[in-house]
C-alpha cells in the first residue's frame, strides 16, 4: 500500500480544531482510495513558546525533512507578541525547507457568495504562483539610530536570478499542466521598481521562449488588483514576487468567498512541502466548535494532489463543493448553521457517496 509520511502542526487557537477535521477527511479519503497517511504531530506554536521559551527546537528542521508534507493548522497566539511565531515558525520553515513556491488557487465554488457583482463560479478560477523565499521577506536590512528623531529603517528586496527563474519555470509548467486558458500573467511594477522587475521581466520572456504554447501576459500590480475585482475571468495563472503575492492572494481569498474557504501550499518540488488554511488562528473562537474547517480540508486536498493522489484530491474538492452547495448558511465562524465537527462529517459523508 502506498504510504505518505505527514508531519502535523495543529498550531494555535482554532488551528487544532481545523486540523482535526482536515485529518478526519484525509483519513476517510485515504481509506477509499487505497493508500495510507502516517501522521506525526508536533507541538510547535504559542503554548510551547510560553512554556519552554523556544519557538522551534534545534533539530526541528532536520526532523521535518524526513516527511513528504506538513499539514499546518494556524499560527498566532494572543499572549505572544506578533512576529515571534510567524517569523520563527512560518518563515523559518519556508526558508530552511526551501519552500520557494507559494501556491494559491482562487476558485469560487457553487453555493458560495462572492462580493463581486454578477460574477459566478465560471468567472473566478485562477491560481497565483508567489515566489516564497526572497524579496522583502528575505530579512535584509536594518535600523540605525533606533528610537531617535533620526531613525532610519531599511528593508531590501532580494531577487536572485536563480530564485526568480525557478519560480517562473514552476509557473510555466503549472500553467501548461493546468490546461485551461494557458495564459501566464507576470504581476510586477516595472515602471517604478526598475531593478527588481527588470530581472523578473527579462527572465519571464527569456524562459517563455521555451513555452510557445503559453500566452505571455504582463500587468502592473495596481492594474492586476483592479482586474481581479472587475474581470477575474481574465486570469488563468498569475506569477509574482513575495510581497505582491502576499497582498493579491488575500484579495483572491475574499473574491472566492472569504478566508473560510481559502487554502494554500508552500511548495518545495523536490523536498518537504507545507499545506495550510489561509486564515489566522481566530483565538476568540477556540474550543467552541464553531470555526469553519473547509479551508483546512481544502489544504488537505492540495496536499494529496501534490503527493500524486490526484483522483483522491479531486474527490475531496468535489465533496467540499457538494457541502458548499448544501445547507451551509455562511462561511463565517458561528454562522454556518453547523458545528465544526458536523461540517467535517458532512464532507466525509459526501466522499463516501461519491465513491459509491
Amino acid at each position: 500500500m502506498r504510504t505518505y509520511r505527514v508531519a502535523v502542526i495543529p498550531g494555535d487557537g482554532t488551528g487544532p480544531e481545523m486540523v482535526r477535521e482536515g485529518l478526519k477527511t484525509l483519513e476517510a479519503t485515504a481509506k477509499l482510495y487505497g493508500f495510507s497517511l502516517d501522521f506525526n504531530e508536533f507541538d510547535y506554536g504559542g503554548e510551547r513558546f510560553l512554556e519552554k521559551g523556544e519557538v522551534l527546537p534545534e533539530d526541528a528542521i532536520e526532523q521535518l525533512k524526513a516527511y513528504q508534507a506538513i499539514f499546518l493548522g494556524a499560527i498566532g497566539h494572543p499572549r505572544v507578541r506578533p512576529g515571534i511565531l510567524e517569523k520563527g515558525i512560518l518563515l523559518r520553515l519556508r526558508f530552511e525547507l526551501d519552500q520557494y513556491i507559494n501556491l494559491r488557487p482562487v476558485k469560487l465554488y457553487p453555493g458560495i457568495e462572492t462580493p463581486l457583482k454578477d460574477k459566478a463560479p465560471e468567472d473566478i478560477d485562477f491560481v497565483v504562483v508567489r515566489e516564497n523565499t526572497e524579496g522583502l521577506y528575505a530579512g535584509s536590512g536594518g535600523i540605525l539610530r533606533k528610537g531617535t528623531p533620526h531613525e532610519v529603517a531599511v528593508q531590501e528586496s532580494i531577487n536572485t536570478r536563480m530564485g526568480v527563474e525557478r519560480c517562473l519555470r514552476f509557473a510555466f509548467d503549472y500553467c501548461r499542466a493546468r490546461g485551461k486558458k494557458k495564459k501566464l500573467t507576470l504581476c510586477g511594477k516595472t515602471n517604478v521598481l526598475t531593478y527588481a522587475f527588470d530581472l523578473w521581466e527579462r527572465a519571464f520572456h527569456e524562459i517563455g521562449e521555451e513555452y510557445p504554447d503559453i500566452e505571455k501576459d504582463y500587468g502592473h500590480v495596481d492594474a492586476v488588483v483592479m482586474w481581479m475585482v472587475k474581470d477575474p475571468e481574465y486570469f488563468d495563472v498569475i506569477v509574482t514576487d513575495n510581497m505582491f503575492g502576499d497582498i493579491i492572494t488575500d484579495l483572491g481569498a475574499i473574491i472566492q468567498g472569504g478566508m473560510g474557504i481559502a487554502a494554500g501550499g508552500n511548495i518545495n518540488p523536490s523536498g518537504t512541502s507545507m499545506f495550510e488554511p489561509i486564515g489566522g488562528s481566530a483565538p476568540k473562537y477556540t474550543g467552541q466548535n464553531v470555526i469553519n474547517p473547509l479551508a483546512s480540508i481544502c489544504a488537505g486536498s492540495m496536499m494529496l494532489d501534490h503527493l500524486g493522489e490526484k483522483e483522491a484530491a479531486r474527490a475531496m474538492e468535489q465533496a467540499v463543493m457538494a457541502v458548499c452547495s448544501g445547507k451551509i448558511k455562511s462561511l463565517s465562524a458561528g454562522r454556518m448553521g453547523y458545528s465544526t465537527s458536523e461540517v467535517g462529517d458532512q464532507v466525509a459523508a459526501r466522499l463516501q457517496q461519491a465513491v459509491v
